[in-house]
């Protein structure tokens, strides 16, 4: 990734705990060593789109800063830069992180020790690789729903990952897919608590979106 920028950031959640974080300088960046991303499916556009922070990404980290994890598994569904992995990571939480995207390792790998914490476990899967995965107590991500047809592929993920009694907690920023996707969910036996992001003091742009909480 030699021509590659890099960002170093300092994130602040409180006034004891701040998570520095590597992001890539743009999303203008682009770095494809031998067509990887590009054999699977990613193309130059939607390359760098994994490598910077976005509000939903923001507002899902800091619920996760204070959010009860007490023994409760976790997983974070399409993680990209993973904020809300690295925060609960070093909350020393139970968390697992995936993507699709080939460098989101690395990147996670190279926060994790920025921050002086454990390596997350991470796992490389797309949505329509139904895997024997664990099966998780809290499943958690952000602004997941920016294709039509994400929205069955993502439910059912989920479904396939999420144990009997479960939490999901999705946090979209007002994209047209997330009724369809909330219909999905309920008629897999969740309930829909869908509420507005307050507090949000902390984001350099107004948020128009919502958090949508699923309890089964």
């Amino acid at each position: 990734m030699s021509n590659v920028r890099f960002c170093y950031k300092t994130l602040d959640f409180d006034e004891k705990v701040e998570i520095h974080v590597r992001t890539l300088k743009n999303t203008q960046q682009f770095s494809d060593k031998g067509d990887i991303a590009l054999n699977l499916g990613i193309n130059s556009a939607s390359w760098p789109l994994f490598g910077v922070i976005w509000p939903s990404g923001e507002i899902l980290a800091h619920l996760m800063h204070e959010y009860e994890i007490e023994n409760k598994k976790i997983l974070e569904i399409g993680c990209g830069i993973g904020l809300a992995s690295l925060v609960l990571n070093h909350r020393q939480a139970d968390i697992t992180a995936t993507d699709y995207h080939p460098e989101v390792q690395n990147f996670l790998n190279e926060n994790t020790k920025l921050n002086g914490d454990e390596e997350i476990p991470f796992i490389h899967t797309g949505w329509a690789d139904i895997k024997n995965l664990s099966k998780y107590d809290l499943i958690i991500g952000s602004d997941l729903l920016y294709e039509r047809d994400h929205v069955e592929l993502l439910s059912a993920f989920i479904q396939n990952c999420a144990k009997q009694t479960c939490e999901v907690i999705i946090v979209d920023p007002g994209r047209g897919n997330y009724s369809k996707f909330n219909k999905i969910m309920i008629s897999l036996g969740f309930i829909l608590i869908e509420k507005e992001a307050k507090n949000l003091e902390y984001l350099e742009k107004s948020f128009k979106g919502q958090i949508l909480y699923f309890n089964r």
